[in-house]
């Protein structure tokens, strides 16, 4: 008899590039190592309040080192992300509260439909230049996941409910009580000791606290592209 499955919690917002990259590749090992992947979707914007910290694209440096970077993670992750044209209305006017609290319903209600809904919205925002804020835009990227539009209208009317805004909250402050303060963070449970590791690029790390084989972002094992 095997060891049981060790949690992985993976705390993300779709606004954030990153958690994409981190997203993609825990789908790809969730069935090659010994975990229990449990996607945890969260805000943003109040991490970044919470902890003081500011969006890199207030500082242009930081903005065109990321645009850069990403391009070259898009070939080596084969991720299919690129740029929106209008980056810091995306990221700052904008913002992913409607899709984020999208999410969490279908993550209360329909559990098994997250991985395809998240990649969705991801791939309107950080792929094809959409927008990811408006009622419609949601149905869209919800239906493209395989919801029925009853489906998807249903959950899309449960947002402004207490109950989604409310868990949306909790786990925010479960990332910040964590110690995030960005997206992705990563959460590992192992042997009784808890390791919450930032950003996309820690996974062999991460392979290396659960006794894991790391085989790249791109394990052989699966077909990664998008």
């Amino acid at each position: 008899m095997g060891s049981l499955p060790r949690t992985v919690e993976l705390f993300y917002d779709v606004l954030s590039p990153y958690s994409w990259l981190g997203f993609e590749i825990l789908c790809r090992y969730q069935n090659i190592w010994n975990i229990n992947l449990q996607l945890r979707p969260s805000l943003i914007a109040g991490i970044m309040k919470d902890s003081g910290n500011k969006p890199p694209g207030l500082l242009p440096r930081k903005g065109l080192y990321m645009a850069n970077d990403l391009k070259l993670l898009r070939h080596h992750l084969q991720i299919p992300i690129h740029f929106p044209k209008d980056f810091l209305s995306v990221m700052l006017g904008k913002g992913s509260l409607s899709a984020m609290r999208f999410l969490t319903a279908v993550n209360l209600e329909h559990p098994e439909m997250l991985e395809k809904a998240s990649r969705e919205l991801w791939m309107r925002v950080w792929s094809r230049n959409e927008d990811i804020t408006e009622p419609q835009s949601i149905l869209a990227a919800a239906e493209k996941a395989g919801m029925s539009a009853e489906q998807a209208q249903g959950l899309l009317e449960k947002i402004a409910t207490p109950k989604v805004k409310n868990q949306l909250k909790e786990t925010t402050e479960a990332a910040c009580r964590y110690g995030a303060f960005g997206l992705p963070i990563t959460v590992a449970h192992v042997d009784g000791q808890t390791h919450m590791l930032f950003g996309s690029d820690r996974m062999e790390l991460l392979a290396h606290l659960l006794g894991e084989k790391w085989m790249g972002p791109v394990p052989p094992a699966v077909n990664a592209r998008l």
